[in-house]
């Protein structure tokens, strides 16, 4: 399928998302990999972890304009070989979306919306957060959060960060698409930040811009 959605959130910043309907020969032409990369590649047993890896390289490249190679740092967070872009990624199920700016730090995180989450909303909401009580709305209104919370954990860097205790969302009602605060409290000090989300089928995705 491709590219499914790309918008301009902010000055300088792109989203995109990619709807994974290729296979591995069908992705490997969309892209061009150095040795490192081919090693790397083989190195995943699972083919369908094999589809999600070149998902990611075909989207960048479209968001790009050019054949971009990402490497990770010790905590996996991710960069693009030249430096040109700060970048966040993440993947569920079918979707894969990547957030990209120049001079700004990115944090993205993309759901599907598939299990029981109500079974672990005690290790990641704290008694300071809202979740509404309407039956058709609560499963939605912990995903926000959680994907609120892994975008911020990937904008921080992924340090000394609980999500239950270090992370809380500002109270705020469920809709399609919106605007959420945050407070972000850990060694380093606490800084608030907002974040956005949409709901695209059945799938939460929310981003954070800093």
């Amino acid at each position: 399928m491709g590219v499914i959605h790309k918008s301009y959130p902010e000055q300088d910043c792109v989203l995109g998302i990619w709807e994974i309907q290729e296979d591995i020969d069908t992705l490997l032409n969309l892209v061009k990999l150095d040795e490192e990369e081919i090693a790397h590649l083989e190195e995943f047993r699972n083919e369908r972890r094999k589809i999600e890896w070149l998902s990611v390289r075909a989207l960048i490249n479209d968001m790009t304009g050019k054949n971009s190679r990402i490497i990770y740092n010790g905590s996996h967070k991710p960069y693009l070989h030249d430096w040109s872009y700060n970048i966040s990624i993440s993947h569920s199920v079918n979707l894969t979306s990547i957030l990209l700016s120049r001079q700004r730090k990115v944090g993205i995180d993309l759901e599907y919306m598939s299990h029981d989450i109500e079974k672990i909303r005690h290790k990641f909401i704290n008694e300071q957060e809202y979740i509404t009580s309407h039956p058709l709305l609560i499963k939605y209104h912990l995903y926000i959060h959680w994907c609120a919370k892994e975008a911020l954990y990937k904008i921080c860097d992924k340090q000394d960060i609980n999500f239950r205790i270090n992370l809380t969302i500002a109270p705020f009602e469920p809709e399609e698409s919106g605007e959420i605060k945050s407070t972000v409290t850990n060694k380093y000090g606490t800084e608030q930040y907002t974040l956005r989300y949409f709901r695209l089928g059945n799938y939460v995705v929310v981003w954070c811009i800093k």
